[in-house]
């Protein structure tokens, strides 16, 4: 190459520039720092992180007379204020309510847990005192703590975290008040029988704790994490999804050159507005959208994952790749290759964290509650988990999902029609040869 050749080269100086090795290293530092500590920060301390947790109590007991005294007592409203006491509100939405209401809760995936005390709990507990001083097997007063695995595994273990401590308390708590009533009986009515140890193993620890799964989830469904994997083959169908079409389109147009190993090819541009293209885009997605709701749905249940409302899901499914693609499409005809980023961080760095599908949105730092709010991910699962776990069920998030969805889909044609027809109107085209011309599509 001669030295003419050399110095008419625009980018001779480009590779000494600092811009030129400083851009890409700041970038993508600043992209993976956000990763680390969105991704790492919304896990570490779900327990220090809790925040209006919502779990149901159900207090049934009609309550009875206790040993050693005349006044009716019901064990099962004292053993209520003790654990509302005992919580933190800020941290725990404890929830006082009734059976019904709970069952409902649990159904539309608002409560992660229900602790219900049954109607005979103190009639048992007065039964287990009074048996305490005679040989043979008595049953213990039960109180049953329902999670629910069908709002994921992790909400479930919080559950049992948070009902473990408290009932341990009360278990201790009404072990000694039942010790110390059938001593203080025995010392009045009977001085010579004493408590055996047995008895007073019993008596220490009279409440029968229940961990019971309300509604378990049948096999398949990987613990409740399936929906949450559905969701994230959803959106990445939406986003890698329309890459790859704004990529390909371009290309075969000419507005970008294209590579085949080492064959470059720079067609001619073609002659259409911005607006024009972006429609063909947005029809490639929404012909994309039917096609690979379909195909995962198919993948789906050829795997063994159980599908009861098949017909919906495939028709979410495609709404909501339609609506990722159709959103995404439209972004980078605003922004340009920029556009990659900003797609990048609205769908991928700032969505997966903030979707509750992993960890609950209560035992992150509120900032992931906010994001939640709009951000698009979010939407798609409570939406894809309804359908998958409940049955469905518009109070189960189908219907906020399908209407957050909608609304971005419409924010993404309103944003994408209105701006590339301004580009159209004010000159701005896709090629350097052109003269000004109607942006009419």
């Amino acid at each position: 190459m001669s030295s003419t050749e050399i110095s008419a080269d625009p980018h001779a100086g480009t590779l000494r520039s600092p811009r030129f090795w400083l851009a890409p290293v700041v970038v993508v530092t600043a992209v993976m720092a956000a990763l680390a500590a969105l991704y790492i920060g919304s896990m570490i301390n779900p327990a220090d992180n809790l925040h209006k947790f919502p779990v149901a109590i159900v207090n049934q007991d009609v309550g009875d007379v206790l040993p050693g005294s005349d006044q009716q007592r019901n064990l099962g409203a004292e053993i209520t204020a003790a654990i509302a006491d005992g919580v933190d509100p800020e941290e725990i939405d404890l929830q006082q309510v009734g059976i019904s209401a709970a069952t409902s809760g649990l159904d539309s995936g608002r409560l992660y847990g229900a602790i219900v005390i049954p109607s005979d709990f103190t009639k048992r507990t007065s039964i287990l005192a009074q048996g305490s001083v005679i040989p043979g097997d008595i049953e213990k007063p039960i109180i049953t703590v329902y999670t629910n695995p069908r709002t994921g595994t992790f909400g479930k273990g919080i559950v049992e975290s948070i009902a473990d401590r408290a009932l341990t308390t009360v278990n201790t708590t009404v072990g000694e008040q039942l010790t110390t009533t059938v001593t203080d009986t025995l010392a009045t009515s009977a001085p010579d029988l004493q408590l055996s140890g047995g008895s007073r193993l019993v008596l220490a620890d009279p409440i029968d704790i229940r961990f019971v799964e309300h509604k378990p989830l049948p096999d398949g469904t990987g613990l409740g994490l399936s929906a949450f994997y559905y969701t994230l083959l959803l959106i990445l169908a939406g986003f890698t999804g329309a890459t790859i079409v704004n990529s390909l389109v371009d290309s075969a147009l000419g507005f970008v050159p294209t590579e085949y190993g080492p064959w470059y090819v720079d067609r001619k541009t073609a002659h259409l507005s911005r607006l024009r293209v972006l429609l063909v885009k947005w029809a490639i997605m929404v012909i994309l959208g039917l096609i690979v709701s379909a195909l995962y749905l198919w993948i789906a249940t050829l795997l063994g994952m159980p599908v009861t409302r098949a017909l919906l899901l495939w028709e979410y499914g495609a709404l909501a790749v339609t609506a990722v693609g159709v959103t995404s499409i439209s972004v980078m005809a605003v922004f340009g290759s920029a556009g990659l980023l900003v797609n990048l961080l609205i769908f991928i760095i700032l969505g997966l964290p903030s979707s509750g599908g992993t960890v609950p949105l209560e035992a992150m730092p509120p900032l992931y509650s906010w994001l939640s709010t709009f951000e698009p991910m979010h939407q798609v699962y409570i939406a894809t988990r309804a359908i998958l776990y409940f049955d469905g069920s518009g109070p189960a998030g189908l219907t906020r999902g399908a209407l957050m969805t909608l609304l971005g889909l419409g924010i993404g044609l309103v944003l994408g029609g209105v701006v590339t027809r301004i580009y159209d109107v004010r000159g701005f085209h896709r090629r350097s040869d052109a003269e000004p011309v109607s942006a009419a599509a």
